[in-house]
């Protein structure tokens, strides 16, 4: 056990009174605002958008009538999982039992929704119950699409020393792969996906870390790094972007864009790839005249590893869409990301539905960090519906990335909606566009026990 882990006790000594100061509190004190509101509340998806949901409500309503639909036996602070495959944490840090998550007073259907039915107001489970309700939280978090990688699978991973740090077991594997290759030397290969994903610093982050391990250990001449990037640019938080070039350059750290993982060859060490590479052409068009139109060119590409770091797409669940539930236009419709309104965080179609967290459909990053700051204003929204008035809290598109660069420094990435700089007190007092020791101390110590002590229990 780590011996820097804070327990629930001092985290309510101490806890409070930095998130305070670090300005991360998020509406600590609004569960203090009673309300007397009627409704079956149902909330589909127990992870950190969910359970943190119910908590709130729990503090806010009178005489509550809430369901929550889960199958998860653990609750995961699924941001550690890099720092299990860093060495940084023990598995057992990361996870508590979902029977101690769950508030007491929320019914909790440990069972998966398979169907939805926004018109009727029914959610059907796998094992068939149907469950009625007045007023929905859509928090069932994404799905990751391992079929759409292939030659390896969930149940395969490590296979070929090909590793994914989305899962818990995958995160344990790859730790040993990393000393490995750092102790005998090779070519470590470290991707990203082309969807928008669960917090898309992590593969950013495992990539820096290694590098960092074969730096202190004395043996970086022998291990050889290279980052394929699915887009155009490593980041696209113009403060930040910069500074983690540079860093990718100051330490040799190979890199390439617009590059697709399509699949991998676990016997032969080999990864499939394909360059996605836009570019004017003359063309013919119907009526018989040449027109300039762009294409994107796509170009395979074969490349070996020692060890790889990979991360299959990832969408909303199936069941949203298939619900009518997603956008079925524009950038988020592919995936099925949920239709929502990205000021007030509630459903464009249905107004008693309110969603949050990752299978949000709203154009900014997918973390923890921004379920934090959503959870206060969709709850007030959701009550605020309740009593029979529109939703008036706003939501500007906060999100925070602590990009780890190294074993002690973080590149805090605080931003909203415009991807414009919104730092947190006291970081505003230094210059966030470098890593800072800092920022590492709040990611190292601070967030996971800040998530099970303060975010679960409705406290933050």
């Amino acid at each position: 056990m780590d011996k820097t882990f804070m327990t629930r006790r001092t985290f309510l000594k101490g806890g409070l009174g930095a998130a305070a100061v670090l300005g991360i509190g998020g509406g600590t004190m609004h569960y203090l605002n009673m309300v007397d509101v009627k409704g079956r509340i149902l909330i589909i998806g127990g992870g950190a958008a969910g359970c943190c949901f119910a908590a709130r409500l729990m503090r806010r309503i009178s005489n509550p009538d809430i369901t929550l639909i889960d199958p998860a036996d653990r609750q995961y602070y699924q941001p550690g999982f890099t720092f299990i495959a860093s060495g940084i944490f023990k598995p057992d840090e990361v996870w508590k039992p979902m029977s101690k998550c769950i508030p007491s007073g929320v019914k909790w259907i440990k069972d998966s929704v398979v169907e939805l039915d926004p018109i009727k107001q029914t959610a059907r489970t796998a094992g068939g119950q149907v469950v009625e309700y007045d007023f929905l939280v859509l928090t069932p978090g994404l799905q990751i699409n391992w079929n759409k990688v292939e030659g390896i699978s969930r149940e395969t991973l490590g296979q070929g020393n090909a590793h994914c740090i989305y899962d818990f077991e995958g995160a344990q594997r790859i730790w040993p792969a990393i000393q490995e290759l750092v102790a005998k030397g090779g070519r470590g290969v470290f991707t990203d996906t082309y969807t928008k994903l669960k917090c898309g610093g992590a593969p950013k982050k495992i990539c820096m870390l290694t590098e960092h391990l074969a730096r202190k250990e004395g043996k970086r001449d022998g291990v050889q790094i290279d980052y394929f990037c699915c887009s155009d640019a490593l980041y696209n938080v113009p403060l930040y972007t910069p500074r983690l070039l540079q860093i990718y350059e100051e330490r040799n750290i190979g890199l390439e864009v617009n590059h697709r993982v399509k699949g991998i060859d676990t016997q032969a060490k080999k990864v499939y790839l394909e360059h996605h590479e836009k570019k004017k052409v003359k063309e013919i068009n119907e009526l018989g005249k040449e027109v300039e139109v762009e294409r994107t060119i796509i170009t395979p590409r074969v490349e070996d590893y020692d060890l790889l770091s990979f991360v299959p797409p990832q969408s909303a669940p199936d069941f949203v869409r298939e619900a009518g539930l997603s956008w079925t236009e524009g950038k988020l419709a592919k995936d099925g990301w949920a239709m929502v309104d990205k000021k007030t965080l509630t459903h464009i179609r249905y107004s008693n539905i309110v969603c949050l967290g990752d299978v949000a459909g709203i154009p900014t990053s997918k973390t923890s960090s921004a379920i934090r700051i959503q959870l206060p204003i969709a709850v007030d929204n959701l009550l605020s519906i309740m009593q029979g008035k529109d939703p008036e809290k706003i939501y500007n598109g906060y999100a925070c990335c602590p990009i780890v660069t190294d074993y002690g420094h973080v590149l805090l990435c605080e931003f909203d909606y415009n991807k414009d700089p919104d730092p947190s007190f006291p970081f505003t007092l230094q210059d966030m566009s470098k890593e800072q020791a800092s920022a590492w101390m709040l990611k190292r110590h601070f967030l996971k026990p800040m998530f099970f002590h303060g975010m679960l229990t409705g406290l933050m």
